[in-house]
């Protein structure tokens, strides 16, 4: 998930910083969430996923496809 995450995000043109300001978080917690140094809940993965700019739901589906 993660993985698709920083891949949405850079598909969007978007640094880690960018991503942050939209979330009102700091830089660092981008960084560490796409390091897994930090785990999000799902209230977060909407969060940072509509911050991209992408369907939440677009990416789990993706996920469920690349793990079968």
């Amino acid at each position: 998930m993660i993985d698709l995450l920083i891949a949405a995000r850079r598909d969007a043109g978007l640094t880690q910083a960018q991503v942050g300001e939209r979330l009102r978080q700091r830089q660092t917690f981008v960084s560490k969430y796409e390091l897994g140094e930090r785990r999000l809940d799902a209230a977060e993965f909407v969060a940072v996923s509509r911050a991209i700019g992408v369907d939440p739901h677009a990416l789990i589906r993706m996920a469920e496809h690349e793990a079968v």
